[in-house]
């Protein structure tokens, strides 16, 4: 039975389909949720009538909507009212997902072919982290994302950045907190991070360390480290919005690859796998 699945970030918003085998991604959109909820100190107004009108375009006799993210810091009447308003308007329930739950579902989903590895599920709001050997044997919450580094230093956002990757990742290595381990692969899971690989201008190639159809290329973290330099300086994010269907997307790209360059750091990892694998993974 075919099965839609919208996963509701605090940027990103996901849908994708099951059709029994296989899933197939079918649109990100992006609402800015949790920017404007550190602006106003609730939801905006416009991004829930947004997340409803791509709702209701969609198939809604097998939908499942879920929430992670800012949709947590939601309390009270705050919630009660969104909850209320979304099943009006939708006919559906929206599913508020906990952080350790978000995580252990993307570990199952991104670690179906591999014994062991690290893997970080990155998003605007949150920074999951978990240790994998044959299972999850260690797992660390990181309630700071993207966005939030994004708030600090809004040029990496532009054609060029202007703050330094050195600065973006002394500041996110101060606070973030990882497993304490050390491993040769780093997992890229929370959805696009393939995409970002195959359109950004970094290098990549066919993953020789396992085998899985979701996770079919690498690259070593000397690449990595390179590109990253290159994509803060000399990599044009105008010129990459100019060609994609996406271009809002992009926006935090930059604060994202610091990420992974602390974590492969902090861990010793010699090579990183990106890929598109998301919470529905695990939840399929």
């Amino acid at each position: 039975m075919e099965k839609i699945v919208v996963e509701v970030g605090s940027t990103c918003t996901k849908v994708d389909k099951y059709d029994g085998e296989n899933i197939t991604h079918i649109n990100t959109v992006t609402i800015q949720f949790k920017k404007n909820y550190k602006e106003n100190n609730r939801l905006n107004e416009d991004d829930v009538k947004k997340l409803i009108e791509l709702v209701n375009s969609l198939d809604k006799e097998n939908i499942y909507v879920c929430g992670t993210s800012v949709f947590r810091q939601l309390e009270g009447e705050e919630k009660e009212r969104f909850l209320h308003l979304f099943k009006d308007k939708t006919g559906l329930e929206f599913n508020i997902i906990s952080q350790e739950d978000e995580n252990v579902l993307t570990v199952k989903g991104s670690t179906k072919n591999v014994d062991e590895a690290l893997v970080f599920v990155g998003g605007g709001g949150s920074t999951e982290i978990s240790y994998w050997n044959n299972g999850i044997k260690d797992m660390k919450n990181n309630k700071f994302g993207v966005m939030d580094i994004m708030n600090l230093y809004p040029d990496l956002g532009e054609d060029l950045a202007s703050t330094s990757l050195e600065e973006v990742m002394k500041y996110i290595e101060e606070r973030i907190v990882v497993p304490d381990v050390k491993t040769d692969i780093l997992i890229l899971s929370g959805g696009g991070h393939e995409y970002f690989a195959r359109n950004s201008g970094v290098r990549y190639e066919t993953n020789t360390l396992y085998k899985d159809k979701n996770e079919e290329i690498m690259m070593d973290i000397q690449t990595r480290i390179e590109d990253t330099k290159k994509y803060y300086t000399k990599i044009s994010l105008d010129e990459i919005r100019n060609r994609v269907d996406d271009p809002n997307w992009w926006y935090a790209t930059r604060a994202m690859c610091a990420f992974v360059l602390v974590v492969a750091k902090k861990v010793g990892a010699k090579y990183i796998v990106p890929t598109n694998i998301s919470m529905i993974y695990g939840l399929i």
